[in-house]
């Protein structure tokens, strides 16, 4: 084992949880190192003996087995199937409940015969981020990053841009891809989302980036061009021949009149109960006369509970003065006992 941040490497001794690791160098002491910070390599090769360590050629995770995907995933063995471009991007909890953690990692998944050169990207407003670039061999799987639930929002838009080759043999020659995904990212909070599939040991969330050279596509449209397919639509409505449709007459929205004396008047000083009450009631024959020829009109009288003395004052009025009137109690649930409602007819 190889540190890939730092000079040395040693052995692993000890797996701790899932991302991390004890390597024991040559001096015998222990290093607990990230999995990711380190790359496996053989004795032979390690350079550890004489500290010459040497770069790998593709730096992969290793902390998961590479599992075969019906025994081609990871193998260097061409299949005929393979000639087909088809790439996956995978997301994978990094602990078995991610609602606690809310960790986790994600790959892109070769699934063909041709090495890739990719760019793994994400939009904020109207630019794109680049989170990681590399070159995938073929039939594997690689992991490119590990986030939290508060970065979930960046990835609701990202982009998988892919070249394909091959090297030192003759091959089909693949259109260059860029492959907008919009990533719903409720799923991460959802574990049956995360499912069984053909590449990883672990349930995982699959997005099909290509599948047998036809490239994922989604329907992304701009502002603009919303707006100008809306503008379009309504002008073509417009030049249609329509039905003349009568309007009808809306009725007379509901007034409110507060006949509570602090809302009539600032002050009642120097006035007595009779007095006030006399006011309350000019006020109450002032705005049925305003509204007297408008048939349907529906008015409510504020009174309050009280002792009630308003109250019997305005309903004594509509039965003699205002026979044509219609009257009720208010709403109930909007103004409890407290109300009247006229309807003018």
């Amino acid at each position: 084992m190889r540190f890939l941040n730092s000079t040395g490497g040693g052995h692993v001794k000890e797996f701790q949880g899932k991302n991390r690791i004890l390597v024991e160098d040559e001096s015998g002491f222990d290093f607990p190192i990230l999995i990711n910070e380190c790359v496996v390599i053989t004795e032979k090769d390690s350079g550890l003996r004489n500290n010459q360590p040497q770069q790998p050629e593709q730096t992969e995770r290793k902390d998961k087995p590479t599992a075969p995907k019906k025994a081609t995933l990871n193998s260097t063995k061409e299949t005929p199937e393979g000639e087909r471009l088809s790439a996956f991007l995978a997301f994978l909890p990094v602990d078995a409940n991610p609602m606690v953690t809310g960790a986790y990692e994600a790959w892109l998944v070769n699934d063909s015969n041709y090495f890739l050169c990719f760019t793994y990207l994400s939009r904020q407003n109207n630019s794109w981020t680049s989170r990681y670039q590399g070159q995938i061999e073929p039939n594997t799987k690689v992991f490119m990053e590990e986030f939290g639930k508060d970065v979930l929002n960046d990835l609701e838009h990202v982009c998988i841009q892919l070249i394909a080759f091959k090297k030192d043999k003759p091959f089909g020659l693949k259109n260059a891809l860029s492959v907008e995904l919009r990533i719903d990212t409720v799923k991460f909070y959802k574990l049956h989302c995360f499912v069984e599939n053909d590449f990883f040991d672990e349930d995982a969330l699959i997005f099909p980036v290509v599948q047998h050279d036809i490239p994922e596509r989604q329907l992304l449209v701009t502002t603009t061009e919303l707006q100008e397919a809306m503008l379009q639509k309504k002008n073509d409505f417009r030049r249609k021949p329509q039905p003349v449709k009568k309007q009808t007459k809306k009725e007379n929205p509901t007034l409110e009149i507060d006949l509570h004396i602090n809302q009539l008047l600032d002050t009642t000083d120097n006035m007595s109960a009779g007095e006030i009450l006399n006011y309350q009631m000019n006020k109450f024959h002032e705005i049925l006369k305003q509204h007297a020829g408008k048939k349907g009109q529906k008015i409510v009288f504020i009174h309050g509970k009280g002792e009630g003395v308003l109250r019997t004052a305005i309903e004594k009025e509509l039965k003699t003065r205002y026979k044509s009137c219609m009257f009720q109690d208010a709403s109930f649930q909007e103004y409890g006992f407290g109300a009247t409602m006229v309807k003018i007819r």
